[in-house]
């Protein structure tokens, strides 16, 4: 499989699906998540530091993040609705959002990752009936006082949330909207 095959761009510069192939058997499967070499056959220099692993409940919205460092996201289990956010900027699709659906509730569903630049923000909502795992590579380590992130119901950005009244984190319940943060950009 070429770097073509198993990476799909999105309407946001950088972000990027990565879908390779899976292999099921009568054992079950077996899938690669992610090749660095072919990231950096794109021109990505991902070097990645961390290696996370979440559990949301059905109705947890986390984020918008929008940390100054890069990320690789890999559902696993459940049913999770996904908004990223372009916050770079200088970028020419600065404040516009791609949403993305993975279902791994669905038999022979695609197992697909999401490569997610510096600055683009991202955000995940649990959905269905069951907990949703998943994993994620980040290229600095985490730290507290970098996070950031915009208020996941920003009417400007008006994301089409599948939840009407979901479990937040204290910090998430207060970010700030994009206009806020960057009231230049709105002039």
């Amino acid at each position: 499989m070429n770097k073509v095959d198993a990476i799909k761009k999105t309407s946001i510069p950088g972000l990027l699906v990565l879908e390779r192939p899976t292999y099921p058997d009568d054992r079950g499967f077996f899938h690669e998540v992610l090749r660095l070499s072919e990231l950096s056959e794109t021109g990505i220099d991902f070097k990645p530091v961390q290696w996370s692993h979440a559990v949301n409940k059905p109705g947890v919205i986390r984020g918008i993040h929008t940390e100054e460092w890069q990320k690789v996201v890999y559902p696993i289990t459940g049913k999770l609705f996904a908004a990223y956010v372009d916050t770079r900027e200088d970028s020419r699709t600065f404040g516009k959002v791609v949403t993305k659906i993975y279902d791994n509730t669905v038999k022979n569903s695609p197992h697909q990752a999401i490569y997610i630049p510096a600055g683009v923000g991202n955000s995940v909502c649990a959905i269905g009936d069951e907990p949703v795992h998943y994993m994620y590579l980040v290229s600095e380590y985490w730290d507290d006082t970098k996070a950031k992130g915009i208020a996941w119901d920003d009417p400007d950005l008006a994301i089409d949330w599948p939840v009407r009244k979901p479990i937040l984190s204290e910090r998430d319940k207060t970010n700030p909207t994009l206009r806020q943060l960057y009231p230049r950009k709105f002039k």
